[in-house]
């Protein structure tokens, strides 16, 4: 029964009651709106208010029906009392309070109670239970559940209170409206990812909730797995708990673990605050505190975190991490480390001090900003000392396995009306293992897209000869350094750097001869500007050569032309109806023959300067001349010496077998036979000595859905021969000038599989493979960024069975069967890569004389990599792999994961070639991720010693 009165209109109902009693013959039955109720009923409920002190019970109907048949000068001069009463009060808002039973007022004490299923509204609260109290002139209400023992907690209807932001499941309440204060006992409360329970909490007006004896947990369980006992604490719902005295709980045992006080933040808007350091010891360092710092909320576009580190000898470091977005425009983040690491003790012979750093720049820009302009940058840049002195990367395989890092920052605009795309780019390559740095500093490129100069604007009639012919241009300029970390900076920028500016214009042209071939003749010119050139000389007194550098516009260019014919020859073979029946239809065979044709002149003669000569008088008296070239050390270098002319040539081979479907006879299918057969070989003609090149075979077979079989073979063209000391050398005569076919000379293969227990089931049920599930779960793993290739780092199988072991929604209880058994479900894979190469083992000690042939060796490299889930929330991977040439296991590492609810455990191994482990268990929640952990790490001196 619901009732909405404004507290002036109440007193009046109440105070008409009241006469209606003192002037009635009979007391009241209470009775629900438009519903009477039973003499029985009645009687039941007179005996429930008698209970509570014998007060007077009235239906909701009677006091409508008194003030409706109240005399109006009367109800005026309550009415007007009522607002009086109301002010000095403070209740001035609207209460809504509903009951699905019942409504007992008292009038001596002005206490109303509301029985079954009520609820009490007033401003922003909201309050629910069995049974509610009100006191009209305290402006208190009170809330309680009844006893049963069925329901949780022994209580049917526990109050739940809300008032705002604030959310509260409890037992008994007492709450004032004019103070908005409170005392609540045995609450229940959930602050963001946490649970927090009390006995007895105090709420004040400005909803501060201080309590004793309480529990916070993270877990979601009724009866949590863990929880930290809370002896006392102040709530500020949404921001944090500032807590005293509190030690940690799991199953129910109270652990040795205490702290004096603490706090949890709760925030969820973007805030400034302390980021709480970890501590640990390191065997050569010391004891240390590390990622400890400040978070500063700068603005909603960028913030910026401050983190360092410090160890007991003396080793410290810093570092600024800052995240920037703006939404559709551009994104990105920017980190730099600064490290100073001591090892050892000072003044002792082992003492060692080394400064370090680290840069890294990630920016993209959202294509919708600007479709003609765009700006992106990797960067990651960090001296060689950097990751061996981090104790992040000493447990990284992957970070002490690095040997290059790379780094780049790119520009980009485009000119559409004209078709030119101006683009620049920084590059920055980095050797880890010697300290060399290859910098560019710019990269710029010009380039106009392909266009028809001799082309007519209003094309009428057919396409003439001329019009076919195209070109295009690139131009790139370029500004680089190849040098050591610590002579970067103290490099000129005119001697150190070499720089040029290049420039490539191909003309080409497509032709159709006899309807049948085409022709593609092409032209191309390449020139090059330079801004120096090196003179060369032998200085007889010092017996060296000495060079002089000359500054000025220096250009060198240099030109090609090439021909090429191509056809495609299509062959139809009907398989005898005797022999084969009507299945196959046809076989067609595709032949695709090639022949070009290149050429240029030899630049290196006189009359273009690119080379020249000096000459040599050795301490002996020996005179030579040396040719060198200028040019040789610029940047875009120099063209080749000597005339160019080669014809080429190659015939590829398609093999098609259509049939007939099974399942309808009118419907057909193509079948590959040979997707690609191959073979291409050329001829010098400007070679002296062995012009013919070697055959190449291609080999591609499509026979699976989900498999291609490529294989290469070379075929030598030239016998081996025996020079005059008896030792075998490649001589100009061929084998296919002896009868013979070319010397084989080697292959390469790679082959990998990934085996599944549904492989295996389809395999053995004769099932047809279910292509597009398969498509849609490898979409599924790209999506997810799961790197699959048994080629890549170890780390991402690990990475991926971490994955795998991830919470599910049954709260890790195992599914099971019709009759209450668990169902036996344990996924895994397998996924096998090898690689063979055969070459010839050119060892002069091997060389067989009798049939003047070196014998084969074979390199093989084997790859295995797989995944087990147990249950759910156990997860078991590995990789793993041999090497035969050395005859050791590769890389092997191992990864076990736990998933505990509130808790994750985690262990993985590496093996080798860098033995170490790591064993972490943490809550997973990410309040508590950084108090409530254990890691416990290999030594890095201890993992040395360990290999």
């Amino acid at each position: 029964m619901w009732t909405s009165i404004r507290t002036k209109s109440l007193i009046i109902l109440l105070s008409c009651a009241v006469l209606f009693v003192w002037a009635g013959s009979r007391p009241l039955l209470p009775v629900k709106k438009g519903k009477p109720v039973t003499t029985d009923s009645a009687k039941a409920k007179q005996q429930r208010t008698a209970d509570d002190a014998g007060v007077d019970t009235l239906s909701m109907d009677s006091l409508q029906l008194a003030v409706f048949h109240h005399n109006k000068a009367i109800d005026d001069s309550i009415r007007a009392d009522s607002i009086n009463r109301a002010k000095k009060k403070g209740i001035d808002a609207p209460v809504v309070y509903s009951a699905d039973d019942s409504l007992v007022y008292d009038a001596q004490t002005k206490n109303a109670k509301l029985y079954g299923n009520s609820e009490v509204k007033y401003e922003n609260m909201d309050l629910k239970s069995d049974k509610i109290r009100m006191n009209l002139d305290s402006s208190l209400v009170r809330a309680t559940g009844t006893a049963d023992s069925t329901q949780k907690g022994g209580l049917k209807g526990r109050p739940v209170f809300v008032m705002g932001a604030d959310n509260y499941d409890t037992d008994t309440i007492t709450f004032n409206f004019k103070t908005k204060k409170g005392i609540v006992e045995n609450a229940f409360t959930k602050q963001e990812d946490g649970f927090l329970r009390s006995k007895i909490s105090k709420r004040t007006s400005t909803g501060d909730v201080y309590l004793a004896h309480g529990r916070y947990t993270t877990c979601d369980k009724e009866h949590p797995d863990f929880y930290i006992s809370l002896s006392r604490a102040k709530v500020r719902p949404g921001k944090d708990v500032v807590f005293g005295p509190a030690y940690l709980v799991v199953a129910d045992v109270p652990l040795p673990f205490a702290i004096p006080y603490g706090f949890f933040p709760f925030t969820k808007s973007y805030s400034s605050g302390f980021i709480m350091p970890s501590y640990g010891d390191e065997q050569s360092r010391g004891f240390y505190l590390r990622d400890g710092g400040y978070y500063f909320a700068l603005s909603d576009k960028m913030d910026l975190k401050l983190i360092g580190e410090i160890y007991t000898k003396g080793s410290w470091g810093i570092t600024a991490t800052s995240n920037y977005r703006k939404r559709y425009r551009y994104n990105g983040s920017f980190l730099f480390s600064y490290q100073d690491t001591r090892t050892g003790d000072k003044g002792m012979p082992d003492y060692a001090k080394q400064t370090s750093f680290k840069v890294q720049w990630s920016h993209h820009q959202d294509p919708k900003a600007n479709p003609f302009s765009s700006l992106a940058a990797s960067v990651n840049f960090a001296t060689s000392s950097y990751e061996r002195n981090n104790l992040t990367s000493m447990y990284n395989p992957q970070s002490l396995t690095q040997s290059t890092r790379t780094s780049s920052v790119s520009w980009s605009t485009t000119f559409s009306s004209i078709g030119m795309l101006l683009s620049s780019t920084v590059n920055l390559s980095q050797n880890m293992r010697d300290s060399t740095i290859a910098m560019t500093l710019p990269d710029l490129n010009i380039s106009i897209s392909r266009f028809y100069p001799f082309r007519r604007k209003h094309v009428v009639g057919d396409e003439r000869w001329y019009e076919k012919i195209s070109m295009s241009y690139t131009g790139q300029f370029s500004n680089s350094i190849n040098t050591k970390e610590n002579r970067l900076m103290h490099s000129n920028i005119i001697k150190d750097w070499r720089n040029g500016f290049q420039h490539n214009i191909p003309v080409s042209a497509n032709f159709t001869l006899f309807k049948y071939i085409n022709i593609n003749p092409s032209f191309n010119f390449t020139d090059r500007m330079y801004t120096n050139k090196v003179t060369r000389s032998w200085d007889e007194a010092t017996q060296k050569e000495v060079s002089d550098t000359t500054y000025g516009f220096h250009n060198v260019y240099n030109w090609n032309l090439s021909l090429s014919a191509s056809t495609k020859l299509y062959g139809f073979f009907t398989p005898s109806r005797k022999i084969f029946g009507d299945k196959i239809q046809a076989i067609r065979h595709v032949i695709t023959p090639t022949v070009s044709f290149s050429y240029a002149p030899d630049f290196s003669a006189s009359r273009y300067g690119y080379y020249q000569t000096y000459q040599k008088t050795d301490a002996d008296g020996n005179v030579s001349l040396v040719q060198y070239s200028p040019y040789g050390d610029a940047l875009y270098s120099v063209p080749g010496k000597g005339r160019t002319g080669s014809i080429s040539w190659s015939f590829d081979n398609n093999l098609e077998m259509k049939i007939k479907t099974d399942k309808d006879s009118t419907g057909f299918k193509k079948i590959s036979l040979i997707d690609q057969l191959g073979w291409s070989m050329s001829y010098n003609m400007a070679a002296k000595e062995k012009p013919l090149s070697d055959l190449t075979v291609n080999l591609r077979l499509k026979w699976w859905k989900n498999y291609t079989f490529n294989m290469t073979g070379v075929f030598a063209s030239y016998a081996y021969e025996l020079d005059g000391n008896g030792k075998p050398y490649e001589g100009n005569h061929t084998y296919w000038g002896m009868g013979k076919f070319g010397r084989f000379q080697g292959m390469s293969q790679n082959i990998s599989y990934t085996l599944t227990p549904e492989k295996i089931k389809k395999f053995f049920s004769g099932e047809k493979d279910n292509t597009d599930k398969d498509n849609k779960n490898k979409k599924k793993d790209d999506d997810e960024g799961i790197d699959t290739d048994i080629n890549s780092n170890v780390d991402d199988t690990m990475i991926e069975g971490q994955r795998g072991a991830s919470k599910d929604d049954k709260g890790g209880k195992a599914d099971t069967d019709g009759d209450g058994y668990m169902t036996f479900s344990m996924p895994w894979s397998l996924t096998f890569g090898y690689g063979v190469t055969m070459s010839e083992n050119r060892d002069e000690k091997k060389f067989n004389y009798k049939t003047m042939r070196y014998p084969y060796k074979f390199t093989q490299t084997l790859n295995v990599s797989g995944n087990l889930r147990i249950s759910d929330g156990w997860n078991i991977s590995f990789s793993s792999g041999y090497d035969f040439d050395n005859h050791k296991v590769s890389m092997t590492t191992a990864s076990l994961q736990r998933d505990l609810h509130c808790f994750n455990m985690s262990c993985s191994l590496v093996l080798a070639p860098y033995a170490s482990y790591n064993f972490t268990f943490r809550a997973n929640a990410s309040t508590l991720t950084d108090a409530l952990k254990y890691d416990k790490r290999s030594g890095y001196s201890n993992a040395v010693q360990w290999y």
